[in-house]
């Protein structure tokens, strides 16, 4: 668990520090929508939506992939522009 997430769930990652975009943020997948969290202020922020089917989330750098029943989807991190 970190920050009452569970990391080992497949719709919740953690941005590593030092590793890109999000660093110290955890990202999840609820009710069909993309989530960065972050620990420090403890708000999300709504990154994407309509996420259909979602069976797993990863991140490398600035790209956040998520895996799909039908497709696979990559978000760049670095081209979103917060609110």
């Amino acid at each position: 668990m970190f920050n009452g997430f569970d990391l080992n769930d497949p719709l919740v990652c953690e941005g590593i520090i030092g590793d890109g975009c999000g660093g110290g943020r955890v990202f999840f997948i609820k009710d069909e929508t993309l989530y960065a969290h972050d620990p420090i202020s403890k708000k999300s922020m709504t990154l994407a939506q309509n996420i259909k089917k979602a069976k797993n989330i990863s991140k490398s750098k600035c790209i956040i992939t998520i895996e799909c029943e039908d497709k696979k989807i990559e978000l760049d991190l670095s081209k979103i522009t917060p609110p």
